[in-house]
């Protein structure tokens, strides 16, 4: 092969190798964040397993479980097959180097066996001398030279050669042990989501046999949820409407100085939107445009949580609703913290339950079941800062979160890093 093809198929494979070696690495610790909400919703299962009435909270916490579940499967799997291409890339290689050793020593074989029968000094002399001119015995004796020189270095391209094959002997054996590592993992949880599968059976058949009582209870839940939002859109609709108010002062005081100096009269702007009455002042429009880029980057409202119902409509029974935002399961006394800077616009408190409401320039997020506060209204905030304490939800630890532009809601899932 040419220098400039060995070093182009060298780059490639380790480029390759590289590429590989992250993917794993990106695996491992999604499977182990994976556990994480795992072992967080077990725990707080177990903590409500003392209450003997079946909850909403608690079926929606064993749903996300299974998913979560069935995610680490899929993880495990993309594992497996990375391992496979492993395999698959160092058996190719220890077949080459077993086949590039083989023909090196037959080479190096057939030098030694010509050093033999070549190595007494006499001979050489001889080689020498039978030169035709000066020059071509000059040419021999370097000859001479570089046939001993090789010969070292051939001895040690084979000991590096064979350093190598060992080397990969080795991590071959390694990806096999983890193969049949990840396979035991694997049956393993397959295990497990069978023993929560049957558990999720007997949660629906005790749900279908309490029907009414569920049905009651979510639509006392669903009213007390339908009365916050209200109010949470109450709040937002007095912020656009402040600032209407703020902007068309503005407009009557800019059109009062003009009538003074005795110049044009301004013309009144047009109806402007919600969002333009939000984003008036530079400063808004700035804190409303950086807000936005970090769409999909934003932390968690808590440091360690798990989505257990989704944004928008949820079928119950017979029975539809929507929920505004996401409900994050949590740890007990968990911190709830601002997912981004701005200023605190409300803090209320419904059935001993508190709710925290903070303008971002257009956007606002709403920190929903927090059992106590750390701010009031018109404090500024930064990112992560803990603004209250998560209060429990049924039994379990849990926020309701929303982000919305305007008063319109958005899914928080395209918002918050993944």
């Amino acid at each position: 092969m040419k220098p400039h093809k060995l070093l182009l198929f060298l780059f490639l494979l380790f480029s390759v190798s590289a590429a590989v070696a992250q993917s794993s690495i990106e695996l491992k610790r999604k499977k182990e964040a994976l556990q994480r909400e795992i072992d967080l919703l077990q725990k707080n299962a177990n903590m409500a397993a003392s209450n003997k009435k079946l909850t909403l909270s608690q079926i929606n916490a064993l749903n996300a479980k299974i998913r979560l579940m069935q995610n680490k499967i899929g993880v495990i799997n993309s594992e497996m097959k990375n391992l496979d291409n492993q395999i698959y890339e160092n058996t190719n290689t220890v077949h080459t180097l077993k086949d590039q050793l083989g023909q090196l020593r037959k080479e190096y074989a057939s030098m030694i066996r010509f050093a033999q029968r070549n190595k007494n000094a006499y001979d050489k002399m001889m080689f020498i001398f039978a030169a035709s001119d000066f020059n071509q015995a000059y040419k021999r004796i370097k000859y001479l030279q570089q046939f001993g020189q090789y010969r070292k270095k051939q001895a040690g391209y084979i000991n590096g050669k064979e350093k190598d094959l060992s080397y990969k002997i080795v991590i071959l054996d390694k990806n096999l042990k983890e193969k049949s590592s990840l396979l035991q993992e694997q049956q393993n949880e397959r295990s497990k989501l069978g023993k929560s599968k049957n558990e999720q059976a007997k949660v629906l058949n005790q749900f279908s046999r309490e029907e009414k009582q569920y049905k009651r209870d979510i639509a006392a839940r669903r009213k007390l949820q339908i009365a916050i939002d209200r109010s949470i859109r109450a709040a937002i609709n007095r912020e656009i409407e402040a600032a209407r108010k703020e902007e068309e002062e503005k407009e009557r005081l800019a059109a009062a100085r003009a009538k003074a100096d005795n110049l044009p009269t301004p013309s009144a702007s047009k109806a402007k939107t919600s969002g333009a009455y939000l984003t008036a002042t530079p400063e808004s429009a700035k804190l409303s445009a950086a807000f936005e880029s970090n769409r999909g980057a934003l932390p968690w409202p808590v440091s360690m949580g798990s989505i257990t119902e989704g944004f928008g409509r949820h079928m119950e029974g017979q029975a539809s609703y929507t929920n505004d935002g996401v409900n994050i399961e949590t740890s007990e006394n968990a911190s709830v913290r601002a997912v981004f800077n701005g200023q605190v616009r409300a803090v209320d408190v419904q059935l001993g339950r508190y709710y925290v409401l903070i303008k971002h320039g257009e956007y606002f997020t709403v920190y929903q079941n927090l059992k106590s506060v750390s701010v009031a209204k018109g404090d500024n905030v930064t990112t992560k800062q803990p603004i209250g304490v998560v209060a429990n939800s049924e039994g379990t630890p849990q926020l309701q979160f929303q982000i919305r532009r305007g008063a319109a809601a958005q899914n928080p899932e395209a918002w918050i890093a993944k």
